[in-house]
């Protein structure tokens, strides 16, 4: 016979999902603001109600099973969405609040996000945003973020997009020291034959490949140098230092190219791309705190 849903199942779960998401009893403790016992005792307690075990241990800590996986999976969104219907209703009787979690990348959040914040944070002190910097797409609700940051090109097609930021063009760019000892390409391919600094997404560990277009072809080349950052910015130090070609947001080198320091190539195959847009899931109503916070980061066009 099945078991009747516990209220007790609430708080234990919301406790499995921290162990789950730091990967530590230690760490989820921490976060929550409980002894190491009380979390242990929490998910044991759930575990002997649901009659299956959700956490196992391995060499890198804590990971979950089967069926833990599954929880995570199906029932932590919908615990997201009851905090988001909670957190609008509270809105209604007081000034917008709460806390607005941001997956963006170090790009967006100096050049787009930093500088609208800076207005827009003083007239609403109950409302906090909290900026998690990564390059590549992540799974919002996996991370517990309400929204994402990205070009545009790159928003999956069942998120709801709002335009925070200008189109963006990229630049090829090397000293002109770097150039004098090489012929200048002029082709992406050309790029093959030079020592480029690439740039790796953290999450997911790849290299990124530069991407090309000219009179509608495109071209995606999988470059080689010596050196591998996962930070735009430390790709552009990289490129003033001589050590290579850097293919970065074109703002962030124009006053070097402008001063003759930086040499920019393949002018004419770097066409803009779609600038940054904020996304969320289009299933969830965003909030109060949350809508007011789209409103300031739009883009006018």
């Amino acid at each position: 016979m099945r078991k009747p849903l516990l209220k007790e199942n609430f708080s234990g779960l919301t406790v499995f999902f921290s162990v789950a998401r730091e990967g530590s009893f230690t760490r989820a403790a921490a976060q929550l603001g409980l002894s190491q016992t009380a979390v242990s005792h929490a998910v044991r307690s759930l575990e002997e109600r649901l009659g299956v075990r959700l956490l196992t241990r391995n060499s890198r800590g804590v990971a979950p099973t089967a069926p833990g996986e599954r929880l995570l999976r199906t029932v932590e969104p919908q615990f997201a969405e009851i905090d988001a219907s909670l957190d609008a209703i509270a809105e209604l009787s007081s000034s917008p609040s709460g806390t607005i979690r941001i997956t963006a990348s170090d790009h967006s959040i100096r050049r787009v996000l930093t500088p609208k914040l800076r207005h827009f944070l003083p007239h609403y002190p109950d409302i906090k945003v909290e900026l998690h910097s990564d390059n590549q797409l992540m799974d919002l609700a996996a991370g517990r973020f309400d929204a994402g940051v990205r070009l545009g090109e790159q928003v999956a097609k069942d998120m709801i997009a709002v335009r925070v930021g200008p189109d963006i063009r990229f630049a090829a760019v090397a000293t002109r020291r770097y150039f004098a000892e090489r012929e200048l390409p002029q082709d992406p391919n050309d790029l093959l034959r030079h020592n480029c600094i690439n740039l790796r997404f953290p999450t997911h560990g790849g290299l990124w490949a530069w991407e090309f277009e000219k009179n509608g072809r495109e071209i995606a080349i999988r470059v080689e140098g010596q050196l591998i950052y996962n930070s735009i910015y430390d790709c552009v130090e990289a490129a003033m230092a001589g050590l290579g070609v850097a293919y970065v947001p074109e703002d962030l080198v124009q006053p070097y190219i402008g001063t003759g320091h930086l040499i920019s190539v393949l002018e004419d195959w770097t066409a803009p791309w779609s600038g940054y847009h904020l996304y969320y899931p289009s299933r969830r109503q965003p909030s109060g705190a949350m809508a007011l916070l789209i409103a300031a980061l739009r883009h006018a066009e």
